[in-house]
């Protein structure tokens, strides 16, 4: 039986990390179809303009902080008092550090993505779901190629959205019985402020990018990933991958993984990379968004 089709119409989300990015343009695609939208954000002035861009008077912008529990409670609450409810969350904020080995990286920034990555992501869902069990709403968590291919070089992050993707696939089975439902999205290179930062800045990332297959290195704009992901929730798939590209790598992952980490071992490039890795113990390891 065709699954039927969720109307986003006169329904209330809320998009973390919503003021640029992947989170602004799923912010848009949103309220393109009708959706109220609160905006959460870590500065005033960006949430309110991106709030403002995005819609008159179906848009709020709100400053949280997705480390803090009480925070994203109090941004769900603000929610259901503006709009009347909450049926979809959009779990999207997140960071990543500057490459380096897991020796040589420094604690904090380790644990300060997976706070974000991970443990932002679970607060978040948890303030929402009392909301989207209650509307049989929808929860959209967003891993990423990392959750399938080896994340040398980016560990923590991969760590993050490797986590992130069972915490997904288990809460839509979860809420299956609640008529509520989940999607995971796995999105490629999006072209976002992190991602010039982490790789486009850093002339060690961008040479190690040299050694993954041309096909995949291809970028989206952030609006075809808003997009992707308005798709997904209309449709409650379990699945949002793009570029499309990705999806042969996740369904042969068990094939691919061992014989990709097996030539990483034996490549005397990559392992050139990993001693430029290791020798950046102790240098600064700043964390974008």
């Amino acid at each position: 039986m065709a699954r039927v089709r969720y109307e986003l119409r006169n329904k209330a989300a809320l998009v973390t990390g919503g003021a640029r990015g992947i989170g602004f343009a799923t912010a848009q695609a949103l309220s393109a179809r009708g959706a109220s939208v609160t905006i959460v954000d870590l500065h005033e002035e960006a949430t309110s303009a991106a709030a403002a861009r995005v819609h008159d008077t179906k848009a709020l912008g709100l400053v949280a902080d997705v480390t803090d529990r009480g925070a994203m409670q109090r941004a769900v609450a603000a929610t259901v008092e503006r709009f009347g409810g909450l049926d979809v969350v959009v779990a999207n904020a997140g960071i990543a550090s500057r490459a380096a080995t897991f020796r040589a990286s420094s604690p904090e920034t380790f644990e300060r993505v997976l706070d974000v990555n991970l443990m932002g992501v679970y607060r978040t869902v948890d303030a929402a779901l009392p909301e989207i069990v209650r509307r049989r709403g929808h929860v959209v968590v967003i891993s990423s190629v990392y959750a399938f291919v080896n994340g040398v070089g980016e560990l923590a992050y991969a760590m993050s959205k490797a986590a992130v993707e069972q915490f997904g696939r288990a809460l839509r089975v979860e809420l299956a019985q609640h008529g509520a439902s989940a999607s995971v999205a796995y999105f490629g290179f999006i072209d976002t402020e992190m991602v010039h930062e982490s790789l486009d800045r850093d002339p060690l990332a961008n040479r190690m990018m040299a050694s993954w297959p041309r096909a995949l290195h291809k970028r989206l704009a952030p609006a075809v990933a808003g997009e992707a992901i308005v798709r997904g929730i209309e449709g409650r798939r379990p699945r949002i991958i793009e570029p499309r590209r990705w999806a042969a790598m996740a369904a042969l992952r068990g094939i691919l993984g061992p014989i990709g980490d097996a030539r990483l071992e034996r490549d005397e490039t990559v392992q050139a990379h990993m001693r430029e890795l290791d020798a950046r113990a102790g240098e600064s390891q700043p964390t974008s968004a």
